[in-house]
């Protein structure tokens, strides 16, 4: 089975909205509260256990690119549509003890809902923000799944699926890196210089299924610069935890060997 990815590109998202309703049909996702956040237009404010995919708001002062003459409009409105990374070394899938987290056949990472005992483990090893529990219902977690079902029988996922300009794209995860790559470079060649392919492959994480070309800083979509799988601390946890006992030791064995 080839290993998918998204390709989200900011430049040519509208803001329609049309993937966050598609996927709340299709995975039958519960509504996520109505309650007006005072963040521009945006009402789901972030990815979560009933927000599988997002579409952010940002309105920013222009910088680069060739309307930055344009005095009249010295700002831009730019919209991503966020999901799960579905990530190469996934932290939920590491930090899950009962084994509810799997890596499917697609390179997604799947959270089987029937064995999920709502610990919350993965809601803190996630270095993304995106996996929760559903704390008004019966605190199992979720995510996307990456339209496991749809995968298995040859269709796209339903939020690539009903995206009305292609800005969120779904393939093999090479081929869509080759064309975000390309995608940068034309964006650049036209004169927006801060156009970057948001894929922290030199982390820890090694690489996200879920890449974006963005404009301006990670920061500013709240995307992570270097996001780190926590484990990757482990070892300087346990280097720093033999240190301090043999320290310890040294000093209680000192305190024994001077004594009268």
């Amino acid at each position: 089975m080839p290993t998918t990815a998204f390709l989200t590109d900011v430049t040519i998202c509208i803001g329609c909205k049309a993937c966050e309703v598609a996927c709340k049909e299709w995975n039958e996702v519960p509504e996520d509260g109505y309650v007006w956040s005072g963040l521009s237009y945006d009402n789901t404010k972030s990815l979560g256990a009933s927000t599988w995919r997002h579409v952010l708001f940002l309105e920013q002062p222009l910088t680069a690119g060739p309307q930055v003459a344009d005095t009249d409009n010295p700002f831009r409105w730019l919209f991503l549509s966020d999901v799960c990374k579905h990530c190469a070394n996934a932290g939920c899938l590491e930090a899950c003890p009962t084994g509810s987290i799997v890596r499917t056949e697609f390179g997604g990472v799947f959270v089987q809902k029937d064995i999920c005992n709502g610990c919350g483990y993965c809601v803190v090893a996630c270095p993304f923000g995106v996996i929760d529990k559903r704390y008004h219902d019966d605190g199992r977690a979720f995510k996307c799944t990456f339209c496991y079902d749809r995968q298995k029988v040859g269709l796209m996922p339903a939020c690539a699926t009903a995206c009305p300009t292609q800005s969120i794209q779904f393939g093999e995860v090479n081929e869509l890196k080759e064309r975000g790559k390309n995608r940068v470079a034309e964006l650049k060649a036209r004169g927006y210089a801060d156009a970057r392919l948001y894929d922290p492959t030199e982390t820890s994480v090694g690489g996200i299924h879920a890449i974006s070309v963005v404009l301006g800083e990670p920061e500013a979509y709240n995307l992570p610069p270097a996001p780190q799988v926590p484990t990757s601390y482990l070892k300087s946890a346990w280097t720093s935890a033999f240190v301090s006992a043999a320290i310890l030791m040294a000093i209680v064995l000192a305190a024994f060997a001077i004594r009268p």
